[in-house]
């Protein structure tokens, strides 16, 4: 059996390894640790595909260790525990040779089978290092978490992995990849290293000129013509927008679908959300300006894919929602003014007075501060003036919705 790409192009030294730079660039801890040769447990918590197996094979060769690989997904159980344990003593002992035992998916093992880890990892008899996906604070339990450094992994940059599939193609040398193709697969791969070498490995086996029909028979995707610097960016955001102003939710569902798909920002797409809210819907209907405040919060906490349900959810709404430019059309009115026109005095009664000298020059005389208490208690009207004196009768605000 053909040992897969993956594993033949695994980094065995840190210069080599891509990514991370948090962790193991110069200075940073783990590199620290490596070069001072004094390593503790840890556990690695990220997504697929961004090195965590890898570093721990890293790690373990850098300290001359015996590197032991251990997965609950495989169904190790406590009694293989304790045969990995019994022999990590017996090297040490016999020839003075550490074991770093690397626990994959370890947050799918149960409470007492991490518990068969604790006195090795607080004796020294073992270096643990666990990966998971999983937040370790929920699903580690505490004493291990307590012994242990956390260290968080990233997704990869589109950077980032394309290195690493630039390095997966030159294990082909007698093949040819077209740059549409090789980007595709870098774009679908959304920074899982190990994704975006398979997608290469299975390219090959399809054909040795890897077209962009190849790629996208590998990776199961179409690729969608979205550059997030061009003019498809541009002009599907826009088509977005007014798909909103034009109460279509439909079209609107259609263009969300493109971007997300595209692997667009969703924080993006929420904040131009919140723009049109307070634009295109204003005061008729005020609750669209709420919604998508939250929603732009929500896109943050959750990320994709789980976004794009309270990206539809708040687009929808947007759509079908009253319209009104009348706030935004008032306020580029007054804008124009200002550049426009000259600029009078602020009214006298209008102006702050906290001193006896404003006073007397008249500052804040005969201001009503309530009018509408003091009409509803006198029933007097109030024509108190607030335009600067050009201005006058100037309307800027004219509600325009049914």
């Amino acid at each position: 059996m053909d040992t897969p790409l993956a594993d033949r192009m695994r980094p065995k030294i840190l210069d080599q390894f891509v990514g991370q730079e948090h962790l193991v660039g110069k200075g940073k801890p783990i590199r620290r640790m490596i070069e001072n040769k004094k390593v503790i447990s840890m556990v690695f918590w990220g997504p697929p595909g961004t090195g965590k197996t890898t570093l721990a094979r890293i790690i373990a060769n850098y300290i001359e260790a015996n590197f032991v690989s251990f997965s609950a997904v495989a169904g190790g159980g406590v009694s293989e525990v304790r045969k990995i344990i019994a022999k990590a003593k017996e090297d040490y002992g016999l020839f003075q040779k550490t074991t770093v035992l690397f626990v994959d998916e370890i947050h799918r093992f149960n409470k007492a089978q991490q518990d068969a880890f604790l006195p090795y990892v607080e004796d020294g008899t073992i270096t643990l290092i666990g990966a998971t996906t999983e937040n370790p604070g929920f699903e580690v339990i505490a004493p291990l978490v307590s012994r242990s450094q956390i260290y968080v992994l990233y997704a990869l940059t589109e950077k980032e992995v394309e290195i690493i599939t630039k390095r997966a193609i030159k294990f082909y040398p007698k093949h040819s990849f077209d740059k549409d193709a090789v980007k595709h697969i870098i774009k679908t791969a959304n920074g899982d290293a190990r994704t975006a070498i398979n997608a290469i490995e299975l390219s090959s086996s399809i054909s040795r000129h890897v077209t962009l029909r190849v790629a996208e028979e590998a990776v199961q995707r179409k690729a969608i013509y979205y550059d997030k610097k061009g003019d498809w960016h541009y002009d599907t955001i826009s088509a977005f927008i007014k798909s909103m102003r034009g109460s279509d939710p439909d079209a609107t569902l259609h263009y969300l679908a493109r971007m997300v798909k595209a692997g667009e920002d969703p924080i993006f797409i929420a904040r131009r959300m919140v723009i049109f809210a307070s634009e295109d819907i204003g005061n008729a209907q005020p609750t669209a300006l709420v919604l998508a405040t939250s929603a732009m919060q929500a896109c943050h906490m959750i990320g994709l894919p789980e976004a794009s349900l309270i990206l539809a959810q708040t687009a929808t709404y947007l759509a079908t929602a009253k319209k009104s430019i009348a706030s935004s059309q008032g306020i580029w009115s007054a804008l124009a003014d200002i550049d426009e026109e000259n600029l009078d005095p602020i009214p006298l009664h209008l102006r702050n007075a906290p001193n006896k000298v404003m006073k007397n020059l008249g500052y804040g005389q005969n201001h009503v501060r309530y009018p509408w208490k003091v009409e509803k208690e006198t029933g007097r009207k109030i024509n108190q003036e607030y335009m600067p004196k050009n201005l006058r009768g100037k309307k800027y605000y004219k509600p325009d919705w049914k």
